[in-house]
């Protein structure tokens, strides 16, 4: 009997043996990672029954689930974690990749229709377009300058999240990759700090980063509305994942002037804001163009881009173009005794978002200024945005002329508003065009003009 016989004799059994413990572990193991996510699917499926409002549970379909291969069923679930944890909230839902939102389709869609009150239903974002040129409503010279309509210097406002091809989202971030991502940003900043336009300084929260600043400074940025606050205190973007690592990764550049702010690493890599005080939008326009320029071309697979949602963010709800575009305005006779419901029921037919400044839910001051946005942000093109804004502000403007004209019950007129004008609405395939003409409609003892809608499809190319 040979040496080699005599050993595979002896060692046989024990291999065996061994192969058939390491079989029934990872059997075991994987009863229990279907038994975790079953009993996630159940959270779920209970919260839907409960929690009318929350966008991830409602559009969560058992059937859909089961029909996905076992690695998207996990990554699916990694989505919905923030509205499992927290099941009042009204999105509950994070992307954690960029092809998340094209991978997920069904789900999303169904999400972000539910959150917009819209059948999104096998619709797609489409293509990109900062040009002015040729927008309907707006001056030809494509100059957006609020002096036309007797406006005075008032606080403009535009900003956009943008997420990098290279990394996940920040909810499946690693450590290493918000540092990495960190370090691949240096040079859109330091081209921007370089650029007398611009200038500036970059700083840094990671611990032992160059630009690092300590508490005491952070705290200073903070109060002055510069940086963001500190994310792991934030129930939401903790248990999405989003907070983690903090405070890795995260840090702040700042133009020379402080009109250009960008926030890397907080619920998107890159939050770029853009504020002026003046009456031209373009001004803030050009420059966050220019910012997002300087992205896509200096870092390595750009910005992440969906085939059907447009611009990729974690949040659904900022998906399509990701931008907001506001003005600070003051409208103290829509607003008077501090309520902003007269100015959000004209707000709402004019396709705008009339909040206060200090955000949403927060109170009209006695001044009556409100923070004035476009609602939409799918389905839109980020020059359409800036020509609601434009024209809704005009409209709304003519408003407010008159309440001042007529006295706080308004005039016993009917208002003709007999205008045609172009309102962000996220209706149907693309962007919906709005008509709007008046007819008097008594609201208590004023008279508004009520909007017949009619709709128009815009021609949008889905990617």
């Amino acid at each position: 009997m040979s040496p080699i016989y005599r050993y595979a004799t002896a060692f046989c059994p024990v291999l065996i043996t061994a192969g058939c413990l390491i079989l029934s572990h990872r059997w075991r193991h994987r009863r229990r990672r279907e038994g975790i996510a079953a009993a996630i699917v159940a959270k779920i499926l209970d919260i839907k029954a409960t929690q009318p409002n929350n966008c991830m549970a409602q559009a969560f379909e058992q059937s859909y689930y089961d029909s996905l291969p076992k690695d998207k069923r996990k990554r699916l679930l990694a989505c919905c974690s923030s509205g499992i944890a927290n099941p009042e909230s009204c999105m509950g839902c994070y992307a954690m990749k960029p092809e998340d939102y094209d991978d997920f389709y069904p789900f999303f869609i169904k999400a972000l229709s539910q959150y917009h009150k819209i059948d999104f239903t096998d619709k797609k974002h489409g293509v990109s377009n900062w040009s002015l040129a040729g927008v309907e409503g707006i001056p030809e010279s494509g100059i957006l300058d609020l002096s036309d309509f007797d406006l005075p210097v008032v606080s403009m406002r535009v900003r956009a999240g943008r997420n990098l091809n290279k990394y996940p989202l920040p909810g499946a971030m690693k450590k290493r990759d918000r540092v990495d991502m960190e370090k691949d940003m240096r040079n859109v900043f330091d081209e921007l700090i370089a650029n007398p336009a611009y200038g500036g300084k970059y700083v840094s929260i990671t611990p032992g980063h160059e630009c690092f600043i300590d508490r005491a400074e952070y705290k200073e940025y903070v109060d002055a509305h510069i940086i963001f606050k500190d994310m792991s205190t934030d129930p939401f973007l903790v248990s999405a994942g989003i907070a983690g690592d903090w405070p890795h990764g995260r840090g702040c550049y700042v133009s020379e002037d402080k009109e250009v702010i960008i926030w890397l690493g907080e619920e998107d890599h890159l939050r770029i804001i853009c504020m002026k005080r003046g009456t031209v939008l373009n001004e803030v326009f050009d420059r966050l163009k220019t910012v997002v320029d300087a992205v896509e071309r200096i870092i390595d697979g750009g910005c992440a881009i969906s085939g059907n949602f447009g611009v990729v963010t974690s949040c659904p709800t900022n998906s399509g173009t990701a931008m907001r575009a506001s003005l600070h305005m003051p409208i103290p006779n829509l607003t008077a005794g501090g309520s902003d419901a007269k100015a959000n029921e004209i707000g709402r037919l004019l396709g705008l978002s009339v909040r206060g400044v200090d955000g949403e839910h927060t109170p009209i001051g006695h001044t009556g200024i409100v923070d004035i946005s476009p609602s939409a942000r799918f389905c839109i093109s980020e020059a359409e945005i800036m020509a609601a804004l434009y024209k809704g502000v005009r409209l709304l403007k003519k408003e407010e002329d008159e309440r001042a004209r007529d006295g706080p019950e308004g005039s016993p007129e009917a208002l003709e508003v007999g205008v045609h004008t172009v309102v962000a609405s996220s209706v149907g395939m693309g962007l919906a065009m709005v008509s709007i003409t008046a007819a008097g409609v008594m609201v208590g003892k004023w008279t508004f003009a009520t909007a017949l809608f009619g709709c128009f499809e815009s021609k949008f190319a889905a990617k």
